[in-house]
Formats: structure tokens, sequence, C-alpha cells
């Protein structure tokens, strides 16, 4: 009896499944290795590619300390400087520069490729320091974010401002008074934010900034004739600066300052006499205390500033408000004023609020 060897019908079947998944592997390997050929290629592009290579005008960059690489991204691609977010991250990413990137201003442009913009940005002698100076500053407040900044040293800005002898380009500053005080400058270093060369950053050359936009915001105001001089009105916006908190208080502030000058009352502003303090605290003692910045006990302005005053402040003591008030207080959980126009319903206000 003759026996035929047949090869079972399933096995013709798996035979051809293992053929068919090979091919789709063959296929998706295939697929892969295009697919990460153009994005190579495409990275490469994208990182070597400048977004105009025929503009070449400078663009001011800025990165502030604590900007993560998202942001700095997403900020450089609104201003036209790198082709593509993702492009970025992943090339300083992947060359470890994102942990190297340097707070300051940059000036790029858009023939730069992303290559050269991560250079650049982590480059500490190519950025400038941004140096933001609040409104109410003092002289020791500048000093100290300098220091913190690690731009001067301890003192330096101080020890500048005490030295200055350019008085004659700023005829604006009443240079025989301004030569009496701790700080010479004090309220006229204007309040703003400044760029400066950490490379080759001198105190003298951060107030020949501050003291020239000083001029410029006031040039006009500068040249009028009031019926106060313009040191008289320095002092009482840097008294205005630091008494309240919210801009449509200041001119009634303001008013009721002024009020309570033309009828030779004292001032009363605590803010004067932590002026040359150390602390925010104002004891017994201090309020007894013989200082011509002890504006409780003495009648008239203090001698000079006591901070340096933003535009606000300083257009309010140009402009104060008429007001029934001679009486205001602060309250201490939200900053709100509250004014009034005796003594008595000012005392009432005190027992309410303070």
């Amino acid at each position: 009896m003759d026996h035929y060897y047949r090869t079972p019908l399933h096995a013709n079947r798996t035979g051809k499944k293992k053929k068919k998944w090979l091919l789709v592997v063959v296929a998706i390997v295939i697929l892969g290795a295009i697919f990460l050929w153009y994005k190579d290629n495409r990275y490469q592009y994208l990182i070597s590619t400048p977004t105009d290579p025929a503009d070449d005008s400078k663009i001011s960059f800025s990165i502030k300390k604590g900007d993560n690489i998202t942001e700095i991204g997403a900020n450089l691609m609104e201003k036209g400087l790198i082709p593509d977010e993702g492009a970025f991250k992943d090339y300083l990413r992947s060359n470890g520069m994102d942990r190297k990137i340097v707070a300051g201003r940059f000036m790029l442009n858009k023939t730069q490729t992303i290559r050269d913009i991560g250079a650049i940005i982590t480059d500490s002698k190519q950025s400038e320091f941004i140096v933001t100076v609040p409104e109410g500053s003092t002289v020791r407040d500048i000093d100290a974010k300098l220091v913190e900044m690690e731009a001067a040293g301890a003192g330096d800005f101080i020890k500048a401002v005490k030295e200055f002898k350019d008085f004659d380009k700023y005829p604006f500053i009443d240079k025989t008074k301004a030569q009496t005080l701790e700080y010479p400058l004090e309220g006229y270093l204007f309040p703003d934010t400044y760029f400066i060369d950490p490379q080759n950053f001198y105190s003298e050359n951060l107030i020949q900034l501050m003291l020239n936009n000083f001029s410029a915001k006031l040039g006009d105001e500068v040249e009028k004739t009031h019926s106060r001089s313009l040191q008289e009105i320095i002092i009482m916006a840097s008294i205005v600066e630091k008494e309240v908190r919210t801009d449509k208080d200041r001119p009634i502030i303001a008013g009721i300052l002024w009020k309570r000058l033309e009828n030779n009352w004292m001032l009363g502003a605590d803010a004067a006499l932590l002026y040359l303090k150390n602390d925010r605290d104002i004891s017994y003692g201090d309020l007894q205390a013989d200082s011509p910045y002890n504006t409780r006990n003495r009648t008239g302005l203090p001698p000079g500033p006591i901070c340096n005053p933003g535009l606000k402040s300083i257009m309010a003591a140009i402009n104060p408000e008429e007001s029934p008030y001679f009486f205001y207080l602060t309250k201490p959980d939200t900053g709100e004023v509250v004014y009034a126009a005796t003594n008595d319903e000012h005392n009432s206000n005190k027992v309410k609020y303070l």
C-alpha cells in the first residue's frame, strides 16, 4: 500500500503569515529610517538656517533671572529670531546649554542661527545686566541690588554717589545743598530699568544714566518756574512715594502735606524718620530724637529727599489735589488710606483701624 506525505494546510498558512509579518516589519523599519533621516535633516536645517539672511538689524532681547527655556524659546519665536521653538529647546538641551543660559540683554539679529543664538545667550561676556530700580529705592537699596547681582562690591555705588563731582552737567541739582547731605544725589537717581555691561561696569556710568534719565523724563518740568524749588518738590515727592501705595492717593497726600507746611504744622511723616535707620521700626526714642528727618518734632521739610521717587509721585507733588483733609492713616493690612478733616476724627480712625 502506497503512502503519500501531505503538508498540513495550517503549516502553509503559518509560513505565509510569517512572510507577511516579515514584510510589515521590514516596511516599518524602512519607514522609521526614512522618518528619522527626515527628522534629523529637518532638525539640522532648523538649527543651521537663519530666519532672514538679509536682515542684520539689531534686535534687543532680554532674559530675566528665572526665565525657563520654554519662555525664552517662545520669546525668540515672537521676535522672529528662530524658525522653530522645539528645535531651539532640543539643541540647547542636547548640548547641555539649557543650564548655562545667562540673564541679561543681548543684541541679536535674524541672520543668526539657533546655533549662533545658543552660543550668545550662554556667554556672559555678550550679555548686559538688567538693573531694575523700583520707585522709592534709596542709594543704599541700589548699592545692595548691585552687590546682589555681583556687578559691584559692597559700598561701591554709595562711594561713587558721595564722591560725585559733575554737578555742572546737571544744573537741576542744587549743588550747595546736595553736598551737605549724606547721599548727595538722593532723589535724582531716576527709578527705571537700566542695561549695564557687567564686564566694564562702573557705578559712575550708572549714575550718569540715571541722572540723564531724570533730565529726559522731567525736562519740561525742570524748565518751568514753580512757586516751590525743584529740590522742595523732589523732597515732597520722595515722602509721598514712601507714605502711600496707590496712584489715586498720591495727589491727595501731597495736597495734605503741602497744606500742613503752609499752616506751619509739622509734617508728621514717619517715612522721613525711617530714612537713615537700618530697620522699619520706630521706637519712642526715635520719635523724641533731635533729627532733621524727625518731622514729628520739627516743622518744615527734611533737609533732602528720603528716596528716589517715581514720576507719578513727582507729578503729584507738582500738581497736588485740594481736599478738606488735614489727616490720614494707612490701614496696615490693605494699604487703604483713611482721611480725616479734624484731629478728633483722625483719633477715632486710629482707634478703629490701628
